[in-house]
Parts: structure tokens; C-alpha cells; sequence
């Protein structure tokens, strides 16, 4: 069995996707619009090039995500994407970056259990955890 995160977004998902990509040192591997998709009929045409899935790579994790149809979209709540990294170093650049105009909720630090932790809301209405063991 695999767990693989799926986020929703409002109409960001490819803009979220590249950031991610940036960010993360992934790789994209999907980004597929409503239109030319089975779904191009039931879209409303100013959301046709907004995504239906996108795919990104990161080591051997998937992170997915969509936008979903106007008006259906609603903020995560209850739930966080978690990276593990193992280099204090690396964990603090990724803070950052995802943290670009974003809302830090707990700043990047040591902690009694991990090298470093942090948690923060990125840009895009994403919660982030980042811990180092």
C-alpha cells in the first residue's frame, strides 16, 4: 500500500506545482488540463486551462494535485504534507523557500525530539511540517 498526498487548490495548482518543483528539487511529471480531458464538456470554458492533475516527483515520493471546479474548492483543514529531511541544512533552505509569502506558524528550530522543526502555510493555503530528526 502507498500514501500519496493529494492537494486541492483553487485555480493555483500549475503555478503551486512549478513553485513546488522549485522548492522540493522535484520534477513534474504531470500537469494535465480540463481542456482536451473527458471533462472539457462539464468545465466552464475560464477554467478549462486550470489543472484536472498534476504529478510531481520528489526522490521516490509522488505529491498529486488539482484544481478542483469553481466554487467547490475549500481550505485544507486538519491535515499537513510532512518531509522528512535528514540535513539540518537542506531542512532550513526548504523552509524558506516554501515559506516565501507564506504564513510561518512555528519557525524552523531544534526541538527536544528533531534538529530541527517547523511548520508553516505556504502561498497556495498548503500546511507544511518540515522536521530533521
Amino acid at each position: 500500500m502507498k500514501i500519496t498526498p493529494y492537494l486541492a487548490f483553487n485555480g493555483q495548482c500549475e503555478i503551486a506545482f512549478k513553485f513546488y518543483e522549485q522548492c522540493l528539487g522535484g520534477k513534474i511529471e504531470a500537469l494535465l488540463p480540463f481542456k482536451g480531458s473527458p471533462m472539457e464538456e462539464q468545465t466552464p470554458t475560464d477554467w478549462l486551462d486550470k489543472i484536472m492533475h498534476a504529478e510531481i516527483k520528489v526522490g521516490d515520493r509522488v505529491l498529486m494535485g488539482s484544481d478542483g471546479m469553481p466554487g467547490e474548492y475549500a481550505e485544507p483543514k486538519g491535515i499537513s504534507v510532512m518531509l522528512g529531511i535528514d540535513d539540518p541544512a537542506e531542512a532550513d533552505r526548504v523552509f524558506n523557500a516554501l515559506a516565501e509569502n507564506g504564513t510561518v506558524q512555528m519557525p524552523i528550530q531544534k526541538t527536544f525530539w528533531a534538529a530541527r522543526f517547523g511548520m508553516l502555510i505556504d502561498q497556495f493555503g498548503i500546511p507544511w511540517m518540515i522536521n530533521c530528526d
